[in-house]
């Protein structure tokens, strides 16, 4: 029920007007998997170039090439971390106070799926947000980092959509079911390096209508601050990914609803709700 719909996922990537997928200076890295096995691979229009080695550590690209009609898209890390930021859109908060600094919550690793793949509507989930956010791929590890040193650890920039179970997040000591359950984690479909992650547009589409449309210049924490202030408490690793808020409203999903993330840049993650 899990498997990305590869051919969605084509024709997204190729097509999406806000990819910008051969700007001059950007790569865009993707995570698969073919004939049983897992890799990565630089994503060239619809044709991957495969990578052997570690992409946070020593890689190189080869000269095999694989349609990326043939694989699976995965979702573009395995970490051992998923951080969240809460409320850093003033439009999200609305005429709340910002707080003094970032405010933190974990997703976990199992609740990441990847673009084309179903997020599973629990039996007793009746009040289902999408949150569409640009997320930061840490490139290596890093604590304790000022905020002059944490941009040097961001490898690149992904999207994401931070599903929520309102009635959950409100009624729970913590938010471990209404954030973390399984498949409330879309991320992808691909990283992309070279570009300026405080200045990017995140658009978030239900049913193909634009529901949030905003620039990170107007997240109330930036990036290098993020990163500098989660590595005071833990260690970051590469790999581990970091969500940065939504903007502006959202809206409830049902059964059959399909929701895209598109970060300028990056390429447009799409997720259907079925029930589970």
């Amino acid at each position: 029920m899990r498997r990305p719909i590869v051919a969605l996922a084509v024709a997204l990537l190729a097509a999406a007007p806000l990819a910008a997928q051969n700007a001059p200076g950007v790569t865009h890295y993707v995570r698969y998997q073919r004939d049983g096995r897992t890799g990565w691979g630089v994503l060239q229009g619809e044709r991957i170039q495969e990578i052997d080695g570690n992409l946070f550590g020593q890689h190189r690209a080869t000269d095999r090439w694989v349609a990326l009609a043939d694989v699976t898209l995965l979702p573009p890390t395995e970490p051992q971390k998923v951080i969240a930021v809460g409320l850093n859109y003033q439009s999200h908060l609305g005429q709340r106070d910002p707080a003094a600094y970032p405010g933190l919550f974990a997703k976990y690793p199992t609740s990441l799926i990847a673009s084309g793949a179903d997020i599973l509507r629990p039996p007793d989930a009746t009040n289902l947000h999408y949150e569409g956010e640009m997320v930061l791929v840490i490139g290596k590890e890093c604590a304790r980092v000022s905020e002059a040193e944490a941009t040097g650890c961001i490898f690149g920039i992904t999207a994401g959509n931070d599903v929520s179970e309102r009635d959950w997040q409100s009624a729970d000591l913590q938010w471990f079911r209404a954030k973390a359950s399984d498949t409330f984690g879309p991320v992808g479909p691909a990283i992309a390096v070279g570009l300026n992650p405080d200045d990017v547009l995140v658009e978030t589409r239900l049913n193909g209508e634009v529901r949030q449309h905003q620039r990170t210049t107007d997240l109330i924490f930036n990036t290098s601050e993020i990163v500098s202030y989660v590595s005071r408490y833990v260690t970051l690793r590469p790999g581990d990914l970091i969500f940065t808020g939504t903007p502006g409203s959202t809206k409830a999903m049902e059964n059959g609803d399909v929701v895209e993330v598109e970060v300028e840049g990056v390429g447009v993650l799409r997720n259907t709700v079925r029930g589970r």
